[in-house]
Protein backbone atom coordinates (compact mmCIF):
# COMPACT_ATOMS: atom_id res chain seq x y z
CA UNK A 1 0.00 0.00 0.00
CA UNK A 2 1.50 3.28 -1.07
CA UNK A 3 1.03 6.31 1.13
CA UNK A 4 0.56 9.80 -0.18
CA UNK A 5 0.33 12.60 2.33
CA UNK A 6 -1.95 14.88 0.31
CA UNK A 7 -4.39 17.03 2.25
CA UNK A 8 -7.52 18.82 1.14
CA UNK A 9 -10.81 19.94 2.66
CA UNK A 10 -9.25 19.52 6.13
CA UNK A 11 -8.74 15.79 5.56
CA UNK A 12 -5.69 13.65 4.88
CA UNK A 13 -5.59 11.23 1.95
CA UNK A 14 -3.66 8.07 1.33
CA UNK A 15 -3.18 6.62 -2.15
CA UNK A 16 -3.54 2.86 -1.89
CA UNK A 17 -2.07 0.22 -4.17
CA UNK A 18 -3.94 -1.78 -6.80
CA UNK A 19 -4.15 -4.80 -4.48
CA UNK A 20 -6.36 -2.81 -2.07
CA UNK A 21 -8.90 -1.99 -4.79
CA UNK A 22 -8.73 -5.48 -6.30
CA UNK A 23 -9.87 -6.85 -2.94
CA UNK A 24 -12.84 -4.46 -3.07
CA UNK A 25 -14.47 -5.01 -6.45
CA UNK A 26 -18.13 -5.56 -7.26
CA UNK A 27 -19.45 -7.61 -10.17
CA UNK A 28 -20.07 -5.25 -13.09
CA UNK A 29 -22.79 -5.56 -15.71
CA UNK A 30 -25.15 -7.63 -13.57
CA UNK A 31 -28.28 -5.47 -13.97
CA UNK A 32 -30.17 -3.76 -16.77
CA UNK A 33 -32.91 -1.17 -16.29
CA UNK A 34 -35.70 -3.74 -15.82
CA UNK A 35 -33.84 -5.41 -12.96
CA UNK A 36 -33.07 -1.99 -11.51
CA UNK A 37 -36.76 -1.05 -11.64
CA UNK A 38 -37.56 -4.35 -9.97
CA UNK A 39 -34.96 -3.59 -7.33
CA UNK A 40 -36.59 -0.22 -6.67
CA UNK A 41 -40.05 -1.76 -6.25
CA UNK A 42 -38.57 -4.56 -4.17
CA UNK A 43 -36.99 -2.08 -1.76
CA UNK A 44 -40.34 -0.52 -1.01
CA UNK A 45 -43.11 -3.05 -1.57
CA UNK A 46 -43.23 -4.18 2.06
CA UNK A 47 -44.56 -0.69 2.83
CA UNK A 48 -47.78 -1.66 1.06
CA UNK A 49 -48.19 -4.73 3.27
CA UNK A 50 -47.45 -3.22 6.69
CA UNK A 51 -46.35 -0.05 8.41
CA UNK A 52 -48.36 2.58 6.50
CA UNK A 53 -51.48 1.81 8.53
CA UNK A 54 -49.94 3.19 11.72
CA UNK A 55 -50.51 6.58 10.09
CA UNK A 56 -54.26 6.00 10.49
CA UNK A 57 -53.73 5.97 14.26
CA UNK A 58 -51.80 9.24 14.02
CA UNK A 59 -53.86 11.26 11.55
CA UNK A 60 -56.94 9.29 10.60
CA UNK A 61 -57.61 8.50 6.96
CA UNK A 62 -57.71 12.13 5.88
CA UNK A 63 -54.49 12.97 7.70
CA UNK A 64 -52.72 9.98 6.19
CA UNK A 65 -54.10 10.82 2.73
CA UNK A 66 -52.71 14.37 2.87
CA UNK A 67 -49.42 13.14 4.35
CA UNK A 68 -49.06 10.46 1.66
CA UNK A 69 -49.81 12.98 -1.11
CA UNK A 70 -47.11 15.30 0.26
CA UNK A 71 -44.58 12.48 0.58
CA UNK A 72 -45.45 11.15 -2.88
CA UNK A 73 -44.67 14.63 -4.21
CA UNK A 74 -41.39 14.69 -2.29
CA UNK A 75 -40.29 11.29 -3.56
CA UNK A 76 -41.29 11.97 -7.15
CA UNK A 77 -39.33 15.22 -7.21
CA UNK A 78 -36.41 13.57 -5.43
CA UNK A 79 -36.34 10.62 -7.82
CA UNK A 80 -36.02 12.99 -10.79
CA UNK A 81 -33.06 14.64 -9.05
CA UNK A 82 -31.43 11.33 -8.16
CA UNK A 83 -31.88 10.07 -11.73
CA UNK A 84 -29.73 12.98 -12.88
CA UNK A 85 -27.11 12.50 -10.17
CA UNK A 86 -26.89 8.74 -10.68
CA UNK A 87 -26.36 9.12 -14.44
CA UNK A 88 -23.70 11.81 -13.97
CA UNK A 89 -21.90 10.13 -11.02
CA UNK A 90 -22.42 6.36 -11.33
CA UNK A 91 -20.66 5.05 -8.21
CA UNK A 92 -21.64 2.52 -5.53
CA UNK A 93 -21.66 5.26 -2.89
CA UNK A 94 -24.76 6.85 -4.48
CA UNK A 95 -26.04 9.43 -1.98
CA UNK A 96 -22.69 9.60 -0.20
CA UNK A 97 -20.93 10.02 -3.54
CA UNK A 98 -23.29 12.77 -4.67
CA UNK A 99 -22.94 14.71 -1.42
CA UNK A 100 -19.18 14.12 -1.36
CA UNK A 101 -18.89 15.87 -4.71
CA UNK A 102 -21.15 18.76 -3.70
CA UNK A 103 -20.59 19.24 0.03
CA UNK A 104 -17.11 17.88 0.70
CA UNK A 105 -15.96 14.95 2.85
CA UNK A 106 -17.97 15.86 5.96
CA UNK A 107 -21.18 16.38 3.98
CA UNK A 108 -20.60 13.15 2.06
CA UNK A 109 -19.96 11.16 5.21
CA UNK A 110 -22.98 12.67 6.99
CA UNK A 111 -25.20 11.71 4.05
CA UNK A 112 -23.76 8.20 3.90
CA UNK A 113 -24.30 7.65 7.62
CA UNK A 114 -27.90 8.86 7.42
CA UNK A 115 -28.55 6.44 4.55
CA UNK A 116 -26.81 3.64 6.42
CA UNK A 117 -29.00 4.22 9.49
CA UNK A 118 -32.07 4.00 7.27
CA UNK A 119 -30.99 0.82 5.51
CA UNK A 120 -29.63 -0.95 8.57
CA UNK A 121 -32.76 -0.31 10.66
CA UNK A 122 -35.48 -0.77 8.01
CA UNK A 123 -34.86 -4.55 7.64
CA UNK A 124 -35.17 -4.88 11.42
CA UNK A 125 -38.62 -3.23 11.25
CA UNK A 126 -39.61 -5.40 8.30
CA UNK A 127 -38.51 -8.57 10.12
CA UNK A 128 -40.94 -7.64 12.93
CA UNK A 129 -43.73 -7.41 10.36
CA UNK A 130 -42.67 -10.74 8.84
CA UNK A 131 -42.98 -12.22 12.32
CA UNK A 132 -46.45 -10.69 12.63
CA UNK A 133 -47.59 -12.29 9.36
CA UNK A 134 -46.13 -15.68 10.40
CA UNK A 135 -47.86 -15.54 13.78
CA UNK A 136 -51.15 -14.57 12.10
CA UNK A 137 -50.88 -17.77 10.06
CA UNK A 138 -50.22 -19.82 13.19
CA UNK A 139 -47.10 -21.33 11.64
CA UNK A 140 -44.66 -23.37 13.74
CA UNK A 141 -46.65 -22.71 16.92
CA UNK A 142 -44.58 -19.60 17.62
CA UNK A 143 -45.41 -17.37 20.57
CA UNK A 144 -42.32 -15.22 20.08
CA UNK A 145 -41.09 -14.17 16.65
CA UNK A 146 -37.35 -13.89 17.23
CA UNK A 147 -36.65 -17.24 15.49
CA UNK A 148 -38.39 -15.80 12.41
CA UNK A 149 -36.14 -12.73 12.52
CA UNK A 150 -33.06 -14.93 12.82
CA UNK A 151 -34.11 -17.22 9.98
CA UNK A 152 -34.83 -14.25 7.71
CA UNK A 153 -31.42 -12.69 8.29
CA UNK A 154 -29.48 -15.96 7.95
CA UNK A 155 -31.26 -17.13 4.79
CA UNK A 156 -31.24 -13.89 2.85
CA UNK A 157 -27.79 -12.71 3.81
CA UNK A 158 -26.69 -16.16 2.70
CA UNK A 159 -28.27 -15.65 -0.73
CA UNK A 160 -26.52 -12.29 -1.07
CA UNK A 161 -23.21 -13.93 -0.27
CA UNK A 162 -23.75 -16.18 -3.30
CA UNK A 163 -23.55 -13.21 -5.69
CA UNK A 164 -25.36 -10.11 -6.88
CA UNK A 165 -26.72 -11.59 -10.12
CA UNK A 166 -28.40 -14.46 -8.29
CA UNK A 167 -29.71 -12.11 -5.60
CA UNK A 168 -31.18 -9.55 -8.01
CA UNK A 169 -32.95 -12.22 -10.07
CA UNK A 170 -34.41 -13.86 -6.97
CA UNK A 171 -35.51 -10.46 -5.64
CA UNK A 172 -37.23 -9.76 -8.95
CA UNK A 173 -39.10 -13.07 -8.78
CA UNK A 174 -40.20 -12.57 -5.16
CA UNK A 175 -41.34 -9.03 -5.96
CA UNK A 176 -43.44 -10.30 -8.89
CA UNK A 177 -45.21 -12.71 -6.53
CA UNK A 178 -45.84 -9.87 -4.06
CA UNK A 179 -47.34 -7.73 -6.83
CA UNK A 180 -49.78 -10.57 -7.57
CA UNK A 181 -50.87 -10.51 -3.92
CA UNK A 182 -51.46 -6.74 -4.04
CA UNK A 183 -53.51 -7.03 -7.22
CA UNK A 184 -55.59 -9.85 -5.68
CA UNK A 185 -56.14 -7.73 -2.56
CA UNK A 186 -57.32 -4.70 -4.52
CA UNK A 187 -59.56 -6.68 -6.89
CA UNK A 188 -61.01 -8.79 -4.07
CA UNK A 189 -61.82 -5.90 -1.74
CA UNK A 190 -62.96 -3.32 -4.31
CA UNK A 191 -66.60 -4.57 -4.22
CA UNK A 192 -66.58 -4.13 -0.42
CA UNK A 193 -65.54 -0.48 -0.59
CA UNK A 194 -67.67 1.96 1.40
CA UNK A 195 -66.55 5.56 1.73
CA UNK A 196 -68.00 5.75 5.25
CA UNK A 197 -65.43 3.18 6.39
CA UNK A 198 -62.62 5.63 5.65
CA UNK A 199 -63.89 8.03 8.31
CA UNK A 200 -64.85 5.68 11.16
CA UNK A 201 -62.25 7.03 13.63
CA UNK A 202 -64.02 9.38 16.05
CA UNK A 203 -62.87 13.02 15.90
CA UNK A 204 -60.96 14.37 18.89
CA UNK A 205 -61.02 17.90 20.26
CA UNK A 206 -57.74 18.80 18.48
CA UNK A 207 -57.50 21.99 16.44
CA UNK A 208 -59.08 21.42 13.03
CA UNK A 209 -60.55 18.03 14.00
CA UNK A 210 -63.31 16.59 11.83
CA UNK A 211 -64.39 13.22 10.47
CA UNK A 212 -61.84 13.75 7.69
CA UNK A 213 -59.07 14.82 10.11
CA UNK A 214 -60.02 13.18 13.43
CA UNK A 215 -56.75 14.30 15.03
CA UNK A 216 -56.79 17.75 13.51
CA UNK A 217 -54.06 19.46 11.53
CA UNK A 218 -51.38 18.05 13.83
CA UNK A 219 -52.40 14.59 12.66
CA UNK A 220 -51.15 15.38 9.15
CA UNK A 221 -47.68 16.15 10.50
CA UNK A 222 -47.70 13.01 12.65
CA UNK A 223 -48.76 10.87 9.68
CA UNK A 224 -45.93 12.09 7.43
CA UNK A 225 -43.63 9.40 8.81
CA UNK A 226 -46.03 6.69 7.70
CA UNK A 227 -46.73 8.29 4.33
CA UNK A 228 -43.00 7.89 3.76
CA UNK A 229 -43.29 4.15 4.37
CA UNK A 230 -45.11 3.75 1.03
CA UNK A 231 -41.92 4.87 -0.75
CA UNK A 232 -39.05 4.45 1.71
CA UNK A 233 -35.79 3.21 0.11
CA UNK A 234 -36.63 3.68 -3.58
CA UNK A 235 -33.71 6.12 -3.53
CA UNK A 236 -31.46 3.08 -3.07
CA UNK A 237 -31.54 2.16 -6.78
CA UNK A 238 -28.36 4.22 -7.54
CA UNK A 239 -26.43 2.05 -5.09
CA UNK A 240 -26.33 -0.54 -7.89
CA UNK A 241 -24.52 1.85 -10.24
CA UNK A 242 -21.24 -0.07 -10.32
CA UNK A 243 -23.12 -3.31 -11.00
CA UNK A 244 -25.37 -1.91 -13.76
CA UNK A 245 -24.76 -2.61 -17.44
CA UNK A 246 -25.10 1.00 -18.61
CA UNK A 247 -25.70 3.22 -15.56
CA UNK A 248 -25.90 6.46 -17.54
CA UNK A 249 -28.92 5.15 -19.42
CA UNK A 250 -30.32 2.47 -17.12
CA UNK A 251 -30.29 4.35 -13.80
CA UNK A 252 -32.81 7.06 -14.79
CA UNK A 253 -35.09 4.55 -16.53
CA UNK A 254 -34.96 2.09 -13.64
CA UNK A 255 -35.61 4.47 -10.75
CA UNK A 256 -38.36 6.44 -12.55
CA UNK A 257 -40.14 3.23 -13.60
CA UNK A 258 -39.98 1.95 -10.03
CA UNK A 259 -41.43 5.17 -8.64
CA UNK A 260 -44.29 5.07 -11.15
CA UNK A 261 -45.30 1.58 -10.01
CA UNK A 262 -45.08 2.55 -6.34
CA UNK A 263 -47.32 5.59 -6.80
CA UNK A 264 -50.07 3.43 -8.29
CA UNK A 265 -49.94 0.84 -5.51
CA UNK A 266 -49.81 3.44 -2.73
CA UNK A 267 -53.00 5.06 -4.03
CA UNK A 268 -54.83 1.75 -4.41
CA UNK A 269 -53.87 0.33 -1.01
CA UNK A 270 -54.60 3.56 0.86
CA UNK A 271 -58.11 3.75 -0.60
CA UNK A 272 -59.19 0.12 -0.86
CA UNK A 273 -57.84 -1.24 2.46
CA UNK A 274 -59.46 1.20 4.90
CA UNK A 275 -62.43 1.67 2.56
CA UNK A 276 -63.34 -2.01 2.76
CA UNK A 277 -62.39 -2.86 6.35
CA UNK A 278 -62.60 0.47 8.17
CA UNK A 279 -59.69 2.67 9.22
CA UNK A 280 -60.21 1.93 12.90
CA UNK A 281 -59.99 -1.84 12.43
CA UNK A 282 -56.53 -1.87 10.87
CA UNK A 283 -54.83 1.19 12.35
CA UNK A 284 -52.66 -0.71 14.84
CA UNK A 285 -52.13 -4.05 13.03
CA UNK A 286 -48.77 -5.60 12.15
CA UNK A 287 -50.57 -7.48 9.34
CA UNK A 288 -53.14 -4.96 8.04
CA UNK A 289 -53.90 -6.44 4.61
CA UNK A 290 -55.05 -9.93 5.66
CA UNK A 291 -56.83 -8.35 8.63
CA UNK A 292 -58.62 -5.98 6.25
CA UNK A 293 -59.83 -8.92 4.17
CA UNK A 294 -61.12 -10.75 7.26
CA UNK A 295 -62.87 -7.62 8.52
CA UNK A 296 -64.46 -6.92 5.15
CA UNK A 297 -65.77 -10.49 4.69
CA UNK A 298 -66.61 -11.14 8.35
CA UNK A 299 -64.09 -13.89 8.97
CA UNK A 300 -61.34 -16.00 7.48
CA UNK A 301 -61.56 -16.86 3.80
CA UNK A 302 -59.33 -17.99 0.91
CA UNK A 303 -58.46 -14.42 -0.12
CA UNK A 304 -57.25 -13.62 3.40
CA UNK A 305 -55.09 -16.73 3.38
CA UNK A 306 -53.73 -15.87 -0.06
CA UNK A 307 -52.87 -12.31 0.93
CA UNK A 308 -51.37 -13.52 4.21
CA UNK A 309 -49.18 -16.22 2.66
CA UNK A 310 -48.24 -14.37 -0.50
CA UNK A 311 -47.99 -11.11 1.43
CA UNK A 312 -44.99 -12.58 3.12
CA UNK A 313 -43.32 -12.35 -0.28
CA UNK A 314 -43.72 -8.57 -0.23
CA UNK A 315 -42.15 -8.27 3.18
CA UNK A 316 -39.39 -10.67 2.23
CA UNK A 317 -38.73 -8.78 -1.02
CA UNK A 318 -38.05 -5.50 0.78
CA UNK A 319 -36.15 -7.19 3.58
CA UNK A 320 -34.01 -9.02 1.03
CA UNK A 321 -33.34 -5.99 -1.16
CA UNK A 322 -32.60 -3.48 1.61
CA UNK A 323 -29.93 -5.87 2.87
CA UNK A 324 -28.36 -5.36 -0.55
CA UNK A 325 -28.65 -1.59 -0.13
CA UNK A 326 -27.03 -1.37 3.29
CA UNK A 327 -24.16 -3.59 2.19
CA UNK A 328 -23.37 -1.36 -0.80
CA UNK A 329 -23.55 1.86 1.21
CA UNK A 330 -21.32 0.41 3.91
CA UNK A 331 -18.99 -1.00 1.25
CA UNK A 332 -18.53 2.41 -0.38
CA UNK A 333 -17.92 4.27 2.89
CA UNK A 334 -15.46 1.62 4.03
CA UNK A 335 -13.61 1.41 0.70
CA UNK A 336 -13.00 5.17 0.87
CA UNK A 337 -11.75 4.96 4.46
CA UNK A 338 -14.64 6.76 6.18
CA UNK A 339 -15.45 3.56 8.10
CA UNK A 340 -13.07 0.70 8.97
CA UNK A 341 -11.54 -0.55 5.72
CA UNK A 342 -11.89 -4.24 6.55
CA UNK A 343 -15.66 -3.91 6.13
CA UNK A 344 -15.30 -3.44 2.35
CA UNK A 345 -13.39 -6.59 1.48
CA UNK A 346 -15.08 -8.68 -1.19
CA UNK A 347 -14.76 -12.42 -1.69
CA UNK A 348 -14.32 -14.57 -4.78
CA UNK A 349 -17.95 -13.90 -5.78
CA UNK A 350 -17.39 -10.13 -5.59
CA UNK A 351 -19.77 -9.65 -2.67
CA UNK A 352 -18.86 -7.53 0.40
CA UNK A 353 -19.38 -10.29 2.94
CA UNK A 354 -18.59 -8.34 6.11
CA UNK A 355 -20.69 -5.39 4.94
CA UNK A 356 -23.57 -7.86 4.70
CA UNK A 357 -23.03 -9.68 7.99
CA UNK A 358 -22.17 -6.89 10.47
CA UNK A 359 -25.26 -4.66 9.94
CA UNK A 360 -27.40 -7.81 9.70
CA UNK A 361 -26.27 -8.91 13.14
CA UNK A 362 -27.08 -5.48 14.57
CA UNK A 363 -30.49 -5.44 12.87
CA UNK A 364 -31.41 -8.88 14.20
CA UNK A 365 -30.52 -7.88 17.75
CA UNK A 366 -32.59 -4.69 17.48
CA UNK A 367 -35.61 -6.60 16.18
CA UNK A 368 -35.31 -9.35 18.79
CA UNK A 369 -34.85 -6.96 21.71
CA UNK A 370 -37.42 -4.29 20.80
CA UNK A 371 -39.99 -6.24 18.71
CA UNK A 372 -41.38 -2.77 18.01
CA UNK A 373 -41.86 -2.27 14.28
CA UNK A 374 -43.37 1.19 14.64
CA UNK A 375 -40.40 2.57 16.59
CA UNK A 376 -37.90 0.98 14.23
CA UNK A 377 -39.78 2.62 11.34
CA UNK A 378 -39.38 5.98 13.04
CA UNK A 379 -35.63 5.51 13.45
CA UNK A 380 -35.25 4.46 9.81
CA UNK A 381 -37.38 7.35 8.59
CA UNK A 382 -35.36 9.90 10.56
CA UNK A 383 -32.17 8.70 8.86
CA UNK A 384 -33.90 8.65 5.49
CA UNK A 385 -35.37 12.15 5.77
CA UNK A 386 -32.05 13.60 6.86
CA UNK A 387 -30.33 11.99 3.87
CA UNK A 388 -33.00 13.40 1.53
CA UNK A 389 -32.29 16.91 2.76
CA UNK A 390 -28.57 16.49 2.11
CA UNK A 391 -29.02 14.83 -1.30
CA UNK A 392 -31.37 17.52 -2.56
CA UNK A 393 -29.00 20.22 -1.35
CA UNK A 394 -26.28 18.35 -3.26
CA UNK A 395 -28.29 18.40 -6.48
CA UNK A 396 -28.89 22.14 -6.18
CA UNK A 397 -25.25 22.88 -5.32
CA UNK A 398 -23.95 20.86 -8.26
CA UNK A 399 -26.38 22.51 -10.68
CA UNK A 400 -25.19 25.95 -9.55
CA UNK A 401 -21.48 25.25 -9.09
CA UNK A 402 -20.87 22.73 -11.88
CA UNK A 403 -23.36 23.53 -14.65
CA UNK A 404 -21.12 22.07 -17.35
CA UNK A 405 -20.76 18.57 -15.87
CA UNK A 406 -22.04 16.05 -18.47
CA UNK A 407 -25.57 15.06 -17.46
CA UNK A 408 -26.95 12.23 -19.63
CA UNK A 409 -30.31 12.81 -17.91
CA UNK A 410 -31.53 16.19 -16.65
CA UNK A 411 -34.18 16.68 -13.96
CA UNK A 412 -37.42 18.18 -15.34
CA UNK A 413 -37.76 21.57 -13.71
CA UNK A 414 -34.15 21.53 -12.50
CA UNK A 415 -33.51 22.98 -9.05
CA UNK A 416 -37.16 23.99 -8.63
CA UNK A 417 -38.09 20.31 -8.62
CA UNK A 418 -35.41 19.33 -6.12
CA UNK A 419 -36.18 22.48 -4.12
CA UNK A 420 -39.74 21.20 -3.60
CA UNK A 421 -38.32 17.86 -2.46
CA UNK A 422 -35.94 19.68 -0.10
CA UNK A 423 -38.71 21.67 1.62
CA UNK A 424 -40.83 18.54 2.10
CA UNK A 425 -37.83 16.55 3.37
CA UNK A 426 -37.20 19.21 6.03
CA UNK A 427 -40.86 18.86 7.04
CA UNK A 428 -40.40 15.09 7.30
CA UNK A 429 -37.38 15.53 9.60
CA UNK A 430 -39.49 17.78 11.85
CA UNK A 431 -42.32 15.23 11.79
CA UNK A 432 -40.10 12.47 13.20
CA UNK A 433 -39.67 14.55 16.36
CA UNK A 434 -43.43 15.03 16.62
CA UNK A 435 -44.17 11.31 16.30
CA UNK A 436 -41.41 9.78 18.41
CA UNK A 437 -38.93 11.87 20.37
CA UNK A 438 -37.17 8.76 21.68
CA UNK A 439 -36.57 7.36 18.18
CA UNK A 440 -35.32 10.74 16.99
CA UNK A 441 -32.98 11.00 19.97
CA UNK A 442 -31.62 7.49 19.35
CA UNK A 443 -30.97 8.24 15.70
CA UNK A 444 -29.44 11.61 16.49
CA UNK A 445 -27.13 9.96 19.02
CA UNK A 446 -25.95 7.37 16.50
CA UNK A 447 -25.40 10.13 13.96
CA UNK A 448 -23.32 12.25 16.36
CA UNK A 449 -21.15 9.28 17.37
CA UNK A 450 -20.47 8.56 13.69
CA UNK A 451 -19.54 12.20 13.03
CA UNK A 452 -17.18 12.15 16.01
CA UNK A 453 -15.51 9.03 14.58
CA UNK A 454 -15.00 10.87 11.29
CA UNK A 455 -13.72 14.06 12.87
CA UNK A 456 -11.25 12.50 15.27
CA UNK A 457 -10.12 9.46 13.28
CA UNK A 458 -11.21 8.60 9.75
CA UNK A 459 -10.83 12.03 8.11
CA UNK A 460 -7.08 11.61 8.59
CA UNK A 461 -7.09 8.25 6.75
CA UNK A 462 -9.22 8.60 3.62
CA UNK A 463 -8.42 6.68 0.44
CA UNK A 464 -7.48 9.08 -2.37
CA UNK A 465 -8.17 6.69 -5.25
CA UNK A 466 -11.55 5.36 -4.14
CA UNK A 467 -13.98 6.13 -7.02
CA UNK A 468 -16.06 8.68 -5.11
CA UNK A 469 -12.94 10.51 -3.92
CA UNK A 470 -11.45 10.54 -7.43
CA UNK A 471 -14.63 12.12 -8.81
CA UNK A 472 -14.34 14.85 -6.19
CA UNK A 473 -10.60 15.31 -6.81
CA UNK A 474 -11.15 15.80 -10.54
CA UNK A 475 -13.81 18.42 -9.90
CA UNK A 476 -11.57 20.22 -7.40
CA UNK A 477 -8.67 20.28 -9.86
CA UNK A 478 -10.89 21.68 -12.60
CA UNK A 479 -12.10 24.48 -10.33
CA UNK A 480 -8.53 25.34 -9.34
CA UNK A 481 -7.56 25.58 -13.04
CA UNK A 482 -10.47 27.87 -13.82
CA UNK A 483 -10.27 31.03 -11.70
CA UNK A 484 -13.77 32.11 -12.80
CA UNK A 485 -15.32 29.22 -10.80
CA UNK A 486 -15.97 29.41 -7.09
Amino acid sequence: MAAEGSKSDHVAYERVGEEYLEQRQLRRGAAGWVLLAGLGVSYVISGDFAGWNFGLAQGGWGGLLVATALMATMYTCMVFGLAELAAALPVAGAGYGFARRALGPLGGFATGVAILIEYAIAPAAISVFIGGYVEALGLFGLTNSWPVYLAAYVIFIGVHLRGVGEALRLMFGITAVAVVALVAFVVGLAPKFDADNLFDIAPTDAVGASSFLPFGFAGIVAALVYGIWFFLAVEGVPLAAEEARDPKRDMPRGIIAAMSVLLVFAALILVVGPGAAGSNAIKDADNPLPLAVREAFGGDNPLAQLVNYVGLAGLVASFFSIIYAYSRQLFALSRAGYLPRWLSRTGSRKTPHLALIVPGTIGFLLAAVTQDGARLINIAVFGAALSYVLMMVSHIVLRVREPDVPRPYRTPGGVITTGVALVLAVAAVVATFVVDVVASAITGGIFLVALAYFWFYSRHRLVANAPEEEFAAIARAERELDPTED
